[in-house]
């Protein structure tokens, strides 16, 4: 056997990494299954308890609030005391109120257990994210992280077929048992996440050289080793708004955030669009887009391969913009389903980079609370825009609602063509080297 030593980032795959991969992709598919319930929850709740247009947006933005909060609070503690302990307790949480969502009475307890619920996701987005890069070799992580996306959009997915099946159930409480089956994915992956090692990569980063040393051998081999410095200052968020890091950190967020504010805004209240712009009165449009939505994710992780990171950005935004806006004044019904079609592909596809350029852009001393901060800044965008789309449809109507979504689109794109890095084939221990809103 070889005794010739062999980094980290340039491991091929293993059975660890692949464990670590699906535990991390079973928290994505949490996520996209609880958030992608509630649209259809609203309108089911609505026949058995009245709901204003500002409850409506309250209780679709009501998980992506929490998301904010659990992303910032939670991503930073990882930062100080691991990312193994938060990556157990934030299932704790989000397992034990998904349950108890079961038995809800009014939409203030329904909107109270749904911020606890995306507290403890936006803890994982931050910690469960920042592991999986720690752990990935370089020329797998794209793909890796990328896959997230899919992931999510699986569990959006099958929440949306749930969803239509429930709207045929006659049963007032079905809207309940829906999402108090949140819990069922919860409870599997708290189980399979026991016994997940701590991240070496921290560990250097706190000085604790052999903990570190130790689990690498166990995991990867005694001939294995990292490219990783001991941190002596310590880091906090307000090192991510510094000299250096400020712009990556405003990229990161704004990026994260001009794409999922359209997102879920059109896609938590996708039944609500498609009967304003008359194309509900079947489902297959419905089902149509949920497809698109998959094939999209799995494109996306090819072009993430085959692309860069920062044109496959660039170019994304600019058929994002063009389709939404066109769909926006679309008169003819095959013309707005081909550009919603359009829109659907290319969004669920970047999303993608969600999942790969946060974590690339932030050493492992800042890591966690980088991706937290980028992920709290996206949600709270996110949760913003949904909470006015419904609101914004009663009071100003679709086409102004939908032109303000076209103009997040845009924002991105501009901010894409002035600061998008390209970040494909950095080490983690290297991301000082970036150079944001450049090509190479």
């Amino acid at each position: 056997m070889s005794t010739e030593s062999i980094n980290l980032d340039d491991l091929p795959l293993n059975r660890f990494h692949i464990k670590i991969t699906a535990l991390t992709f079973g928290a994505h598919f949490t996520d996209g299954y609880a958030l992608g319930t509630i649209g259809f929850a609203i309108v089911l709740m609505g026949k058995q308890i009245y709901l204003s247009p500002e409850w409506m947006g309250l209780l679709g933005a009501s998980a992506l609030m929490g998301l904010f909060l659990g992303s910032i609070i939670l991503g930073g503690l990882s930062g100080r005391i691991g990312r193994q302990k938060i990556f157990l307790f934030n299932f704790i949480i989000i397992t034990l109120a998904s349950a108890l969502q079961l038995f809800v009475t009014d939409p203030a307890q329904l909107f109270f257990l749904r911020i606890v619920i995306g507290f403890g996701l936006g803890g994982d987005y931050a910690v469960g994210v920042a592991l999986l890069a720690e752990f990935s070799p370089k020329k797998h992580r794209g793909v890796l992280l990328g896959a997230l996306s899919v992931v999510w959009t699986v569990g959006y997915v099958a929440a949306n077929i749930i969803g239509i099946l429930c709207m045929s159930i006659s049963s007032l409480d079905v809207w309940r048992w829906m999402l108090a089956s949140t819990a069922i994915p919860a409870g599997l992956v708290l189980l399979l996440r026991a016994g997940t090692p701590e991240s070496p990569r921290w560990l250097i980063s706190k000085g604790r050289v052999e903990e570190a040393s130790q689990i690498i051998a166990k995991y990867f081999g005694p001939n294995v080793v990292i490219d990783e410095e001991v941190v002596t200052t310590k880091a906090n968020y307000l090192d991510l708004f510094n000299k250096k890091n400020w712009k990556r950190t405003a990229f990161g967020g704004l990026f994260f955030c001009t794409l999922v504010i359209p997102y879920f805004a059109i896609y938590t209240f996708l039944p609500l669009i498609l009967g304003k712009m008359g194309l509900a009165e079947s489902h297959a449009v419905d089902l149509a887009l949920n497809f698109v939505l998959i094939i999209g994710g799995v494109a996306g992780l090819w072009l993430t391969v085959k692309l860069t990171r920062r044109g496959f950005t660039i170019y994304s935004y600019a058929i994002m913009a063009v389709a939404l806006f066109i769909l926006t004044f679309a008169h003819n019904s095959v013309i707005a389903v081909t550009c919603f079609l359009i829109f659907t592909f290319v969004m669920t596809a970047i999303c993608n980079l969600t999942g790969v350029y946060p974590p690339e852009l932030f050493g492992t001393e800042l890591r966690s609370e980088g991706v937290g901060m980028c992920t709290a800044i996206s949600r709270l965008g996110s949760a913003v825009g949904t909470y006015l789309l419904p609101v914004g449809i009663c009071y100003l109507g679709l086409v102004p609602t939908m032109l303000g979504l076209t103009g997040v689109l845009v924002l991105g794109l501009i901010l894409s063509i002035a600061w998008a890095p390209e970040t494909k084939e950095v080490n983690l221990s290297k991301t000082s080297d970036i150079q944001l809103g450049s090509c190479r």
